[in-house]
């Protein structure tokens, strides 16, 4: 049987590790308490999250018990970032993302058996302690000088300043390891390496006061192969909230990955085995019109994220707006939804002239064109194709009574919106 630490690393999922080799024979030797941790400083999660998630998961498959931290106090202050102070949030507005982060967390994990998971709100203790027991019995431990070298600490210092709320964020994480050490014999920290200096505090805090030797292990940050960040599409983060952003913008992401990325993306956010994730590299190699590995990919972490339901209607969509389905079957949600990825117009429902519609829609240039393209057969209203320059839409065509799929050709699409 492969080693938890093999896999991980296979997937790629190893960035740092403060003593693999005990960290190896910590999992060995039977199951231990590991914990992640959020931080409710947005009302969801968004797939760099995912990638800690489904590691958390991974752990768990493998035997060993998760801990599941959403950080009702530490949501309240807000890890230092590099490029500048956070707003701070009002508590009652923290508390609210507290729960919506749970209802997310909640499906990747599973509650029941011998090593179930535990949702944890460091709240609870840290609600609790004064700023004396702080000073005293955590500040102590602490020294400001590496403090100062923790890189996001350093680089505000050398930009805009760092408030001694957010340089303090690292003893309140480290004794959130603390006391899951405590309260549960939490043996192992899990992040991503932005987090490393974080990560690593809680270990030493860990070994001063309790001698024991805690670990810690970092996921990497993520990048395309062009060295940009992952996780952002046209300059928006991409959320695990349906309603931030839509199931079928979310499957489209992944749709879109590059050639070079699918093999990276699928060891990640997938469950396939080794030989599923090779037989798909190689057909992105020597298919890649096909995007079977971009198809996979995008299939299985929407499901994962959203259900089986919501990519079926994602995928039924896809297929109905370049003519493969009917349209008139998808409901008002997921069409709206695929709609508001394409460009287009809006216009009164009483005046929907064909040609005006082309041209306002930009998929030809100017009226002229759009006369010409339905000349030559390229034109498609809702997947009919258009055969008169004089063509006015009915009402009754309107999908949900609102909506219009324009086409020019096999794959260029836009849509229409009559109420605006």
């Amino acid at each position: 049987m492969v080693h938890i630490l093999d896999e991980l690393h296979w997937r790629g999922l190893v960035a740092e590790s403060t003593d693999e080799a005990a960290l190896r024979e910590a999992l060995s030797k039977g199951p231990i308490t590991f914990y992640i941790g959020f931080d409710p400083t947005a009302p969801s999660l968004h797939i760099g999250h995912l990638v800690q998630l489904l590691t958390t998961r991974r752990l768990q498959l493998a035997g060993h018990r998760p801990l599941a931290l959403v950080g009702g106090a530490t949501g309240l202050i807000g890890d230092p970032k590099e490029s500048g102070e956070r707003s701070l949030n009002a508590p009652d507005v923290v508390a609210g993302w507290v729960q919506r982060l749970r209802r997310q967390i909640e499906p990747f994990l599973s509650f029941e058996g011998d090593n179930a998971a535990t949702m944890v709100n460091n709240l609870d203790w840290t609600g609790e302690m004064s700023a004396i027991e702080l000073l005293r019995d955590i500040g102590k431990h602490f020294s400001v000088n590496r403090m100062l070298d923790r890189e996001a600490v350093s680089a505000r210092l050398a930009s805009t300043g760092i408030s001694y709320t957010e340089f303090s964020y690292v003893l309140l994480q480290s004794n959130d390891f603390l006391e899951l050490f405590r309260r549960h014999g939490c043996l192992l920290q899990l992040g991503g390496s932005d987090q490393w200096g974080n990560l690593t505090a809680g270990v030493d805090l860990i070994r001063r006061v309790q001698s024991v030797r805690a670990h810690a292990l970092a996921t990497p940050l993520l990048t395309k192969s062009d060295g940009t960040k992952f996780g952002k599409t046209e300059g928006d983060t991409v959320w695990l909230d349906p309603d931030m952003t839509s199931p079928y913008a979310f499957f489209q992401f992944w749709v879109n990955t590059e050639d070079s990325d699918v093999g990276k993306l699928l060891r990640v956010f997938t469950f396939r085995s080794r030989e599923e994730i090779e037989a798909l590299e190689e057909a992105t190699r020597e298919r890649p019109a096909a995007r079977e590995g971009q198809r996979t990919l995008a299939r299985d972490v929407t499901t994962l994220v959203h259900g089986a339901g919501a990519t079926a209607k994602v995928e039924a969509a896809s297929a109905a707006l370049f003519g493969r389905g009917d349209l008139a079957e998808l409901d008002d949600r997921t069409l709206a939804d695929a709609l508001a990825e394409l460009p287009g117009t809006t216009a009164s429902p009483d005046q929907l002239d064909v040609v005006d519609l082309l041209a306002a829609t930009g998929l030809v240039k100017g009226r002229n064109a759009a006369r010409r393209t339905i000349e030559e057969g390229g034109a498609y209203v809702n997947n009919r194709k258009v055969v008169d320059g004089a063509t006015q839409v009915s009402r009754d065509e309107l999908l949900h009574g609102r909506w219009l799929v324009l086409r020019r050709g096999r794959r260029t699409l836009a849509a229409v919106d009559t109420r605006p």
